[in-house]
């Protein structure tokens, strides 16, 4: 313990990492940076300072991450139409890639031996923070003192607090009982009745959303501009990256879109249950995959289907800094550069509809599609000679006495 001198902390300024400052200069007799992300949580990161000074902190990170978080990881994810388990978003596993840069970084800059996180042992968090320090610092130190310290539950960490004299809140109030994670992309629950795969979440938990029932009676359409495959604008009004998602999940709380209720399986065993909210990323999914849906040659398209669940573990499972990653990044923005154009979405109760798409550069071809006369821009003829070439394995294990028929 005596080769660590300074270790730089993600802290939120909640009472798990008020409890880590004061456990790490004690055990380690160390200095402690804190770095606080802004990355749309919804709540102010300034209170985090004061929190901070309190506890002795004499170097404290606040930084508004927003733009960066989207333009970065946010929309190369959606890129890739990235979906775990065939309906997780993944909206706390794509903020850690960034929370981890920023910790190596100022771990550089300011000297630290070390860097530190509050995620349990039990948890995902604890893998993405540390794989991704180890891909960017090999010789990087980790402390993760959910691993290390006898302090089990609420109770010890208050008892822990008051002995010393800590600042924290210590009655819940109106505080929810849920663990919640949250940034411009979702809004996440755990813990509490959601602990019970058969229970019923209450409808007081949702912060972000209206309930389909009582979401307004009256559709609402709006327009997705993008260029190469991010979106750019709503309704032809430009906006930055991280602009355009805090409206996206404005628009569609108000219509109740985006919940998400799952048990999703940990990479480290375990089965865990959910809730989420991600009204805009819901939106925003919808529309990308409408426009690929006339943009991207058919074999693209498919392939690039094939890459999603490959792609989505590797988020899920903290491995964005790895160069398989990466690798697949490559391949989808090439693929992305033809991805432009408009989006219509009518919203309602809930549900998001694609109700029309266009773009200059749209493979659709309406006198080879349409079921009137095409003036010979299609030989229905040709299509007998397909049919029976790809038939013709087929035949022949039939003649064989391979018939599938039972």
């Amino acid at each position: 313990m005596s080769d660590i001198n300074k270790v730089v902390l993600a802290y939120s300024g909640g009472l798990d990492t008020s409890v880590i400052v004061r456990w790490l200069q004690e055990t380690y007799q160390c200095e402690v940076v804190t770095f606080t992300a802004d990355l749309g949580q919804g709540e102010e990161v300034e209170p985090a300072r004061v929190k901070a000074e309190a506890l002795g902190v004499k170097e404290i990170y606040l930084e508004d991450l927003r733009e960066e978080f989207v333009s970065e990881y946010v929309f190369p994810m959606f890129r890739a139409n990235t979906i775990y388990e065939g309906e997780y978003l993944l909206g706390t596993s794509i903020a850690r890639p960034l929370i981890v840069k920023r910790l190596v970084e100022i771990a550089e800059k300011t000297g630290a031996d070390a860097i530190s996180h509050g995620a349990t042992g039990k948890g995902n968090d604890q893998v993405r923070f540390e794989l991704g320090a180890y891909a960017l610092n090999p010789a990087v130190q980790v402390i993760a003192p959910w691993r290390d310290w006898d302090l089990t539950s609420r109770e010890t960490l208050l008892a822990y607090c008051e002995q010393r004299s800590i600042p924290v809140e210590q009655k819940r109030g109106e505080k929810s009982p849920y663990s919640m994670d949250a940034n411009l992309l979702h809004i996440s629950y755990e813990g509490a009745i959601l602990e019970d795969p058969w229970a019923e979440p209450e409808e007081e938990m949702w912060r972000w959303s209206v309930s389909p029932e009582t979401a307004q009676d009256r559709a609402e359409d709006i327009v997705l501009g993008f260029k190469h495959g991010d979106p750019v604008s709503i309704n032809g009004h430009a906006m930055s990256p991280a602009t355009l998602l805090a409206e996206l999940n404005t628009i569609g709380g108000r219509h109740g879109i985006g919940r998400l209720d799952i048990v999703e399986n940990r990479y480290v065993g375990m089965k865990s249950r959910g809730c989420y909210e991600t009204p805009g990323g819901t939106i925003m999914l919808k529309a990308h995959r409408a426009l690929e849906s006339i943009t991207l040659d058919r074999e693209v398209g498919h392939f690039k289907d094939s890459l999603i669940a490959k792609y989505a573990d590797l988020i899920y499972n903290g491995y964005w800094w790895s160069p398989e990653r990466k690798m697949m990044q490559a391949a989808i923005d090439e693929s992305q550069a033809v991805v432009n154009g408009d989006v219509r979405l009518k919203l309602y109760k809930g549900s998001v509809a694609v109700t029309g798409r266009r773009s200059d550069q749209s493979l659709f071809d309406q006198a080879i599609a349409t079921f009137e006369d095409d003036a010979g821009a299609y030989n229905q003829k040709d299509a007998e000679g397909f049919i029976k070439l790809n038939a013709l394995r087929l035949r022949t294990a039939a003649k064989k006495g391979r018939s599938l028929r039972k």
